[in-house]
């Protein structure tokens, strides 16, 4: 059976609450909630059953509550079942996978991906061209600075004697490499260009341009010492000289 185009569309179902603005040809998919103050920018592709402007705690002990302003960027794509809350900024071009949640107080750049079941806790701020992968989890008060990637079960942490009220976020320095499972523990600094291994436990700050991995961390080598093992090419590292695929140099 051939799919039915339904671009440039909102369908019947969908819930659009006060003082909305959706730009040109956005799509919004069955059973979507659009909630007070909610600003969608042009070429939006929203899925079924999302919630944009999902109300925060406020609402519900609050009642002279009003929700804070949600921005989304033109050319962004929310895929089926996310929930982004009220209360933050988006820069053009952001995708979602699928059931991804993204709390309030959080500032996107442009071009940034959150992979399906991710969690960002909200009180984030977040460079341009971000690449999350599926089931990462963000605390609040991360940032995370342009071009980094985070891979799969990452966790930045935030809280170095749970439960407390003392949060520090880590900050994750331009151009770092996350890899999957890793932990990245309360107000730690990762330095540009480094990469973290899988599984790691990062409990102090990492240099740039260092490999570490274990637990806890350690540093391994420089970034220039790493090989690639299959031979595609010299030195994998500073990896934005051997990778471009959708990054602003890939046409240079």
């Amino acid at each position: 059976m051939k799919m039915t185009n339904t671009r440039g569309t909102i369908h019947n179902t969908v819930q659009v609450h006060s003082n909305v603005r959706i730009g040109n040809n956005v799509t919004v998919g069955p059973y979507s909630i659009i909630y007070d103050n909610v600003e969608i920018g042009d070429n939006c592709f929203i899925g079924p059953y999302c919630s944009l402007g999902e109300p925060v705690a406020a609402f519900y002990e609050n009642r002279d509550y009003e929700n804070p302003p949600l921005v989304i960027g033109k050319d962004s794509i929310i895929r089926s079942h996310s929930v982004i809350y009220a209360g933050s900024i988006f820069g053009e071009y952001l995708q979602t996978g699928n059931r991804v949640t993204i709390r309030e107080e959080s500032a996107f750049g442009e071009h940034c991906s959150v992979g399906t079941l991710s969690d960002i806790q909200g009180h984030v701020e977040i460079g341009k061209y971000c690449r999350f992968h599926s089931n990462v989890h963000i605390g609040q008060k991360s940032t995370v600075r342009d071009y980094v990637w985070i891979f799969p079960y990452a966790v930045l942490t935030n809280d170095p004697h749970p439960p407390s009220n003392c949060i520090q976020g880590p900050v994750i320095d331009e151009f770092a490499v996350i890899a999957a499972g890793a932990i990245v523990l309360p107000g730690v600094f990762i330095g540009k260009d480094s990469v973290v291994g899988a599984q790691a436990l990062v409990t102090k700050d990492v240099p740039p341009e260092t490999v570490v991995a274990g637990v806890p961390a350690r540093i391994l080598c420089s970034i220039h010492d790493v090989k690639c093992r299959e031979g595609c090419v010299e030195k994998p590292y500073p990896w934005r000289y051997t990778y471009s695929r959708g990054y602003p140099w890939s046409d240079e």
